[in-house]
């Protein structure tokens, strides 16, 4: 590392709050340790989990750093011992626990991936938070197969945009809600066969109507509160709901479980940032396997919708 600057600028937060908290400071270049590179930052995803952890709602993992940005892109600057995966100067995106708010990074090499032929590094930074949020919930735990009818809530969000490509290459039927005419068309645009406004119709109607009363085979919602019981009201018998944030409310009354067991459904969920490096490893495997090669081809990408300069951090974080 003895060609790079010793010091780089940062965001941090100044205490917990709104945005008024976020700050730029100048640190040290930290230094890989055993099975980490050093990332020189082009790009940071904007990501919901940042506003939480501004919030001081979501603390990173213990031994992480407490600057934010949990996916980056950017190029290979330094390797930790056992790194070699991964070369000098490699252009790659990365998921990490914390840190992408920053000119350096470090990452897991378990957790680095090429960046994808057609995207830009900018574009590539919007890849690794929705990508292995995807597929881990929508493939592997509700285990959504060929044929299957998937609805996804917020289609036109990141998560969303995302499902929807990923469920149609993998021969998924796709309806998606979203908040807004325009809203919908782009979820038609990514390839939603029906895309429902959530604020004019009553999801649950919509979804009975294109599925002949059938229901869904899988669901993944960041809604929560009262969607719950319409997500089990939306399901087909043997049907699985996969809950990844609760925008809504985590809780709700009167919860009626009938359903669950008379169409035997199954619920789950999940969360990321905290999982054991294995696990996230072994979603970066398939990824690199499964979904790699549609990124490479063109065939499914990120869609970005805004880029700040790192200094401008706070109007992100607003924006978001």
């Amino acid at each position: 590392m003895s060609d790079l600057p010793t010091t780089m600028r940062e965001i941090f937060f100044d205490g917990a709050g709104g945005p008024e908290v976020v700050k730029l400071r100048e640190a040290s270049v930290p230094t890989p340790g055993p099975g980490k590179v050093l990332v020189e930052v082009v790009a940071a995803g904007v990501n919901r989990p940042d506003c939480i952890q501004r919030a001081g709602l979501y603390p990173p993992p213990p031994g992480e750093s407490d600057i934010p940005g949990i996916e980056i892109a950017g190029r290979v600057v330094a390797q930790g011992e056992g790194a070699e995966r991964m070369k000098i100067g490699d252009e790659i995106c990365a998921l990490v626990g914390s840190g992408g708010y920053a000119d350096f990074c470090l990452a897991d090499e378990a957790l680095c991936l090429p960046r994808p032929k057609p995207l830009s590094l900018v574009e590539a930074a919007g890849a690794p938070e929705t990508f292995f949020t995807v597929y881990d919930n929508v493939f592997t735990r509700g285990a959504l197969k060929p044929g299957e009818i998937f609805l996804i809530h917020g289609g036109s969000s990141g998560i969303g945009s995302t499902a929807i490509q990923l469920a149609k290459h993998f021969g998924a039927q796709v309806i998606a809600t979203a908040g807004s005419a325009e809203k919908v068309e782009f979820c038609k645009s990514l390839g939603a066969d029906v895309a429902i406004n959530y604020r004019e119709q009553d999801f649950v109607v919509e979804v009975k109507a294109a599925t002949g009363k059938k229901g869904v085979d899988v669901i993944l919602d960041m809604v929560g509160g009262p969607y719950l019981q319409k997500n089990l009201s939306a399901l087909a018998p043997d049907g699985r709901l996969v809950q990844i944030a609760f925008l809504q409310g985590a809780k709700v009354k009167d919860f009626d479980f009938m359903s669950m067991m008379l169409k035997r459904l199954t619920l789950t969920g999940s969360t990321l940032r905290a999982r054991p490096l294995a696990a996230k490893a072994a979603i970066a495997d398939a990824l690199r396997q499964k979904v790699w090669p549609l990124l490479d081809e063109g065939k499914v990408r990120p869609v970005i919708h805004a880029t700040f300069p790192l200094e401008d951090a706070r109007a992100a974080l607003e924006l978001m």
